[in-house]
């Protein structure tokens, strides 16, 4: 009989979703698309360090100043680029970073010193800045605010995605072509994936496939009314610093993940690029489940009664738990126990990301998210430039990973606290310029 239950209960489920529709979740697939081609381009980089070491003579302060001029462009491109795309829309504004990103990284390919390697990543780093802006305001334009958690960890899983075939694909490449057709080859995907943006992306009312109860559905939640918002409204809220303070603390981790786990497993046991790939994509693998898994147990829990605050919070603190282990991988002397840890903690870093972005939403009306996004990545960026520095430092004095590792496995613990001292109820923020709210 429960048996016979359960059967009737899918299928009714499955008429509904079938009546109101599912192309938001196509959408969902083409930001997903986009985040893994971003992953690919940002991370080959860090799988080439050992390589463009021994080609140019870098030392660990070169490649830490390389990875830092990286972040600094992409702070500043964070600042400007969310409000870039509130003003231009989510549909022009990922078409122009897109374009600039993509033509960035393809010239990597024919840089020759370390002054055009600069140059160029920098370059990359502003284009690549409002990618995630631009993705947030996606689904908040999208995604009722229940269904924001799971789409976010979804799209946000490309990156895992992107850096599970980076390796691989860099190894084959470059065993073929040499490393410079490696940065073309991947770099040009954007182009690709440009055509079938424009091709795809309108807002729901303008879509001719988003049926009339999927609109509904999207417009499921209270009315915001707004009119223009200035950097001088959004900045004194809590909500802001909040998201911002948490990814000035766990950005770095990811950022130290991308540019030095490739060098860590090669140095540490003795691999060459093509043997450090599948360890790296199995660690990346295993990192997949992460961001869809805890947007899924947040959004789960908000259906189960538990109010916004609570189920946010508690998937990233199960998340900042879970990466504590790391802290003790410089002892590990087995390649697949590192890589398991590596994996778990970057999983966790993803559940901690992916709910971290959805709070934006939570906080802020739907006009500003891109903004205050932008704002908070700025912030995770310029961690990310001290880290660089610091491990580039530390790497050149100790040659040692001991203490990055540590700051890796206590970020998340401290950032939720700061989030939680900030915004204790999550609460939205009540802008001067918001009409019609409580």
């Amino acid at each position: 009989m429960a048996t016979e239950s359960t059967i009737r209960s899918r299928a009714v489920s499955d008429a509904l979703a079938k009546r109101i529709g599912r192309f938001r979740w196509a959408i969902c697939g083409l930001l997903l698309m986009g985040a893994v081609i971003n992953y690919m381009d940002r991370q080959i980089f860090g799988v080439f360090k050992t390589t463009l070491q021994s080609q140019f003579g870098w030392s660990e302060v070169d490649y830490g100043n390389l990875v830092a001029w990286f972040q600094g462009a992409y702070a500043v491109g964070l600042l400007v680029m969310g409000r870039v795309i509130d003003r231009l829309g989510t549909r022009r504004g990922y078409s122009l970073v897109m374009i600039v990103w993509t033509c960035a990284s393809m010239v990597t390919g024919a840089c020759t010193s370390l002054v055009s390697f600069i140059a160029a990543r920098a370059s990359l780093g502003i284009g690549e800045s409002g990618v995630f802006p631009s993705s947030i305001k996606a689904v908040a334009e999208w995604f009722p605010k229940r269904e924001r958690a799971l789409a976010t960890g979804i799209f946000n899983s490309g990156t895992n995605i992107g850096a599970i075939l980076t390796p691989i694909t860099a190894g084959v490449l470059t065993r073929y072509l040499g490393w410079r057709w490696a940065f073309v080859i991947v770099g040009a995907l954007g182009f690709a994936w440009l055509i079938l943006w424009l091709a795809m992306y309108r807002k729901p009312e303008e879509h001719a496939r988003c049926s009339p109860a999927e609109l509904d559905l999207i417009r499921s939640d209270p009315p915001e009314h707004m009119l223009k918002v200035s950097w001088a409204e959004v900045l004194p809220h809590r909500q802001a610093w909040a998201f911002a303070v948490g990814k000035f603390c766990t950005d770095p981790i990811w950022w130290f993940y991308l540019f030095w786990i490739p060098d860590f497993l090669q140095r540490t046991y003795k691999l060459n690029l093509l043997q450090a790939s599948l360890p790296l994509a199995m660690m990346y693998l295993l990192a997949t489940g992460g961001s869809v898994g805890a947007g899924w147990v947040s959004g789960a829990m908000i259906k189960g009664g538990s109010s916004v605050n609570r189920a946010r919070k508690t998937a990233m603190l199960i998340c900042a738990l879970c990466v504590l282990p790391i802290i003790i991988i410089s002892h590990v002397a087995n390649l697949w126990l590192a890589v398991v840890l590596l994996g778990v903690a970057a999983a966790s870093h993803q559940g901690f990301s992916a709910n971290l972005y959805t709070i934006t939403s939570d906080m802020f009306p739907n006009p500003v998210v891109a903004t205050v996004t932008g704002f908070g990545g700025m912030a995770g960026a310029v961690g990310g430039l001290f880290i660089a520095k610091f491990v580039g430092y530390i790497l050149q004095k100790t040659n040692s990973y001991l203490l990055p590792f540590i700051i890796a496995g206590s970020a998340y613990l401290v950032a939720l606290a700061a989030v939680h001292v900030l915004a204790p109820r999550l609460e939205l923020a009540h802008l001067r310029t918001t009409a019609g709210q409580p």
